[in-house]
């Protein structure tokens, strides 16, 4: 049991990792599924709506880029 939990030590990183990716992955799907509903919806605003759709994505984004640095600064 020990030797398994020795062996799990190092690739505890690795794991917050994937879990901290879960939320912004959806979260730039939620936001392009809202960006292309929108476009399907009034297509004279597709300039408009793309320019916050990039912004969603952009902070979306930012979220796991923080998920990826925490375990090193943590860890």
């Amino acid at each position: 049991m020990i030797e398994v939990l020795a062996e799990l030590e190092g690739n505890i990183g690795a794991v917050g990792y994937g879990l901290a990716a879960i939320g912004p992955g959806i979260g730039v799907g939620i936001v392009w599924a809202a960006y292309i509903q929108a476009t399907a919806r009034q297509p004279e605003s597709a300039g408009l709506t793309r320019t916050y759709a990039f912004l969603g994505a952009a902070l979306s984004e930012a979220l796991a880029l923080i998920g990826l640095v925490a375990p090193f600064i943590y860890g």
